[in-house]
């Protein structure tokens, strides 16, 4: 930090003249101040660096300058196996790995034209809406926090890890997951899955009440809340914004309703929308998804399926563990599919799904080997970011805390 602030300190006129249209003539004349905040900040939720023009205490313009947590990942994906890039996917927005997963193995699946259980869509829906509260259950702690309810932060993390649990029940990680699999799921849920669900769930809404009860009526949450950090509804879809970000602006765009993915059409849920575009209107969706994901997965559980839980194609799918004991295909065709991999026909795909964040999208290209040839995700924590110099004009300093947590960012998502 104490770096990057030495480096805006001496910045040339010559250099502020370059920066014209992103700082004011008044940054350039020397009325206004260039001030970093970040990269290392404990409000921005990761490394991000915000390079701010302020006159007093009022934001003039704010710059996101990001890439401090770049890894590169899509360019690795592009020298794996199309099954060793899931494990990639877990570490971009690592609040939401089973949403990474799925939008990767969907876009594997559409590649390879294979078809999935029932059993195994279900389970996926399942799954993804308890991520979707667990990564919501982490923004409303911290955005909380940021803004001075402690308690809720600890609340929040008290019911997460509830779900982890069950994450971990069914593969072995708390967060790193990788239970998607092209076909279906690594394997058939375990005993005590369906128990497990239902215990959270009857326990859940309960601790919603009590998170709206602490904050809906809250004079000073209000007051941080209303009217800060506004962004319209035909600004938010020019910037690319999605997710609760959106719906915030009054945008009524879920991908589970309009283009609906795994089954998401078998079940009734609403998309809740607010029309103030501020950081409360923001909060405020993001609490209303607890209640439709909640009726999500209560509808799944009651018609969950029998049946396999992986496709029988075996161009995609490993041969049953039984079958290694006894059947040398079997055996060899385990043996081919773990290293070498499969190969896709030629061609490309476009793929996308409701991450917890926004829109997630995965762009796949073969050329008919093991490995892809060209590996693209459009990440929900970008494009909300980019937006942020609109939501940011004439606020308080202050302000850009409780504007920063309500867009929800993960750097992982954002710099990947």
């Amino acid at each position: 930090m104490e770096q990057n602030t030495t480096q805006v300190m001496e910045l040339t006129v010559d250099d502020l003249k370059e920066m014209r249209g992103l700082v004011s003539e008044r940054a350039i004349s020397g009325e206004t101040v260039l001030l970093n905040m970040g990269p290392q900040h404990p409000s921005t939720h990761g490394v991000l660096r915000l390079l701010l023009e302020i006159d007093g205490e009022n934001v003039v313009s704010c710059i996101p300058d990001v890439g401090f947590l770049h890894t590169g990942i899509e360019k690795t994906a592009e020298d794996k196996n199309y099954l060793k890039v899931i494990p990639l996917t877990d570490r971009m927005d690592y609040l939401a790995p089973m949403s990474n997963n799925l939008g990767y193995v969907l876009a594997v699946e559409k590649l390879m034209g294979v078809d999935v259980p029932l059993r195994a869509q279900y389970v996926r829906v399942i799954l993804c809406e308890l991520q979707r509260i667990a990564s919501h259950l982490v923004w409303l702690g911290t955005h909380a926090m940021d803004i001075g309810a402690m308690s809720v932060f600890l609340y929040c993390f008290r019911e997460r890890e509830k779900i982890l649990d069950i994450f971990e029940m069914v593969s072995g990680q708390r967060m790193m997951v990788s239970y998607f699999r092209p076909g279906g799921l690594w394997r058939d849920l375990p005993a005590g899955f369906e128990e497990a669900v239902r215990a959270f769930m009857d326990h859940f809404p309960s601790e919603i009440k009590e998170y709206e009860g602490l904050l809906n009526k809250n004079p000073l949450w209000l007051d941080r809340t209303h009217g800060v950090g506004v962004i319209a509804a035909q600004a938010a879809l020019a910037w690319g914004v999605t997710g609760s970000s959106l719906r915030g602006s009054g945008v009524n765009w879920d991908i589970r309703k309009a283009l609906p993915y795994s089954s998401y059409d078998h079940f009734e849920f609403d998309v809740p929308t607010h029309t103030d575009g501020d950081v409360y209107a923001r909060f405020w969706c993001r609490v209303q998804e607890f209640w439709q994901s909640l009726r999500i997965i209560n509808q799944a559980l009651k018609k969950l399926p029998k049946g396999p839980f992986i496709t029988s194609n075996r161009k995609v799918a490993p041969p049953p563990k039984e079958e290694l004991a006894y059947s040398m295909e079997s055996l060899i065709h385990h043996f081919k599919l773990w290293t070498e991999g499969f190969t896709p026909p030629v061609g490309e795909v476009y793929v996308r799904i409701e991450s917890p964040r926004g829109e997630f999208s995965c762009y796949l290209s073969s050329d008919g080997t093991p490995k892809p040839r060209r590996v693209h995700f459009r990440a929900p924590s970008f494009a909300n970011l980019s937006a942020m110099h609109l939501m940011t004009k004439g606020v308080f300093i202050a302000d850009l805390v409780a504007i920063i947590g309500s867009i929800d960012i993960v750097l992982g998502d954002v710099d990947r």
